[in-house]
């Protein structure tokens, strides 16, 4: 009745460190050190090469793979803990024949001592011919099959030396039990494995790979998992250029922690950039994203900022939707956290959302993030953004007073005030560099729609490259503004606008009240229209179109020579 009673003991505690693994490998360690040398004095794990998962059902022969062969220390061993060693057999690969001793111990449900006729063939084909593992004579082995939900994923040799008691029948209990759990909790974790993997990979797909290099601001992002791997989000950001020579910059982050978080993610990402082709103002496309998530359901919530920079105006617009607010590192290292309508979250509805203006003076640095950055066990969520400001602050004035830190070094001085057992969310991070326009690169218009306007914008535009010391472009430039404005003329009521900007390109565009965008297509010989956009796609290095609030602006760039 003693042994029995600690037998039942030794079962309850070794079945709970092996469930407590969400690994493989943890769970497989976890059964070896629940054995070792408590059960057995060394133990053996073989696994089906390759697991399946779920209902994947295997194909090919049946091969087992070594993945751990442990055994306790003798009474004589310095090291008093249970390792690897030489001689244990040398990893590698066991075909199991159909028919064989190992195939019927393997089909079996219960474990079988190794002195058995078919215990010993299996001992045999599975450890190799030379018997290097094999008991010494007279002494049992223990053969357990591990049976997952669906199928043999393995099996599990438990051992004892010469010295030790002898395995008993009521062993092979204790052996099947052990098995049984083992089996389960790796049938699990490759599944939690495979699942998280692809969660992962679906979160990852759904952010932009590249940022966009739009003029007048510098952008870095970082995007980290929550340490537990597994636990994929909803997190996300992106950076959408916009007519006019702005851009949008949009933080989010799904509420929970699921493949569905993800999903939504994808697809309030992709209405957002929708939205932001548009050319609709933050408030107004937080009211869109807000209805399209209640369509999705009302248990799907969000939180979102925002913000849209003009890199010529130098200010920008912001509008939250119960996101935290973003930081601003002014010049010199001054930090500080903006101050605007919290809002409610994306998916409450029937919440109206507003926007602030503000100034976005040139080098500074704008912080937007998920509240994994500044809120975890440790800390609360304010407690987290002072901390934010003082690091930006921090490593804003180790730049210098005269220039700004670099983005990538300011993104990672950021992320180091998150510890490793801190990090209990996913993590999203864009940072915007400010450098603007100067007024001197900008030159707009706003010409009559008349006939003499293509002719006054070929003018005022080859005035503008002569001053620029851009006549080089002056015939092209001339030519493509004079079909589009041309064409804006034809379909416009209201004063047509023209603006040129110089950064790293020559940028030109042409702005009318014409909601239609134009369409590329090959005139005929007769046709006496129809050739502008040919020629501005001939000429141009590159070019597009987009809709406004207020009509449509087509835009084509030349390199500047």
């Amino acid at each position: 009745m003693r042994q029995d009673a600690d037998r039942l003991r030794f079962v309850g505690a070794a079945t709970r460190r092996i469930s407590r693994a969400m690994d493989l490998d943890e769970i497989v360690a976890g059964l070896c050190r629940a054995v070792l040398p408590s059960f057995s004095t060394g133990v053996l794990v073989c696994l089906r090469e390759p697991l399946p998962v779920g209902d994947e059902r295997p194909t090919g022969p049946l091969v087992l793979r070594l993945h751990r062969a442990d055994r306790a220390p003798a009474e004589d061993d310095t090291d008093a803990s249970p390792s690897s060693e030489p001689g244990m057999p040398a990893p590698g690969l066991r075909e199991v024949r159909p028919g064989s001793d190992l195939a019927e111990v393997l089909r079996g449900v219960r474990p079988v001592f190794t002195d058995s006729p078919a215990g010993r063939g299996a001992l045999s084909e599975l450890t190799g011919e030379d018997g290097a593992f094999a008991p010494p004579d007279g002494q049992r082995a223990i053969l357990a099959p591990l049976r997952g939900r669906r199928r043999v994923i393995g099996t599990v040799l438990f051992l004892r030396r010469p010295e030790s008691r002898p395995f008993e029948v009521n062993d092979l209990l204790v052996a099947a039990q052990l098995a049984t759990h083992s089996a389960l909790g790796i049938d699990k974790a490759v599944l939690y494995g495979r699942e998280a993997h692809i969660a992962d990979e679906l979160q990852r797909t759904m952010l932009p790979e590249t940022l966009p290099s739009p003029p007048g601001i510098r952008l870095a992002a970082r995007y980290l998992p929550a340490a537990e791997s597994a636990r994929v989000g909803g997190d996300w950001y992106d950076a959408i250029p916009l007519p006019g020579s702005r851009v949008a910059l949009v933080v989010g982050d799904v509420m929970g922690h699921s493949m569905t978080s993800a999903a939504i993610m994808g697809q309030l990402r992709t209405t957002a950039q929708t939205l932001a082709g548009l050319g609709l103002p933050p408030q107004e496309v937080l009211h869109h994203l807000d209805e399209q998530a209640q369509r999705l359901g009302a248990e799907h919530m969000a939180t979102c900022l925002y913000a849209v920079y003009d890199p010529v105006s130098h200010r920008i617009t912001i509008a939250n939707a119960g996101h935290p607010p973003p930081v601003l590192l002014h010049p010199g290292g001054r930090a500080e956290v903006l101050r605007m309508p919290p809002g409610a979250p994306i998916g409450v509805g029937g919440v109206d959302f507003e926007a602030v203006e503000l100034d976005a003076p040139g080098g500074a640095t704008l912080l937007l993030y998920t509240d994994g950055l500044v809120e975890s066990r440790l800390r609360d969520v304010w407690t987290g953004i002072e901390q934010l400001r003082d690091k930006a602050g921090t490593t804003g004035r180790l730049a210098g007073p005269d220039r700004p830190p670099a983005l990538e070094t300011l993104c990672d001085d950021v992320l180091d005030m998150v510890g490793p057992g801190d990090r209990d969310d996913d993590i999203a991070l864009l940072a915007a560099r400010f450098d603007g326009i100067v007024p001197g690169d900008v030159a707009y218009w706003s010409l009559d729609p008349e006939d003499a306007a293509p002719g006054q914008a070929r003018r005022l535009a080859r005035r503008t490259l002569s001053r620029w010391n851009l006549e080089e472009l002056g015939d092209s430039v001339e030519l493509l503004v004079s079909e589009l404005v041309t064409n804006a003329v034809r379909h416009s009521s209201r004063p047509v606008t023209l603006r040129l900007l110089r950064t790293d390109v020559l940028r030109c565009e042409i702005g009318d009240d014409a909601p239609e965008l134009p369409r590329l297509r090959r005139a005929r010989p007769t046709d006496e229209n129809g050739r502008g956009l040919y020629l501005v796609s001939r000429l141009a290095m590159r070019w597009g179109a987009a809709r406004l609030s207020t009509g449509k602006i087509v835009w084509f760039e030349f390199a500047r020579p």
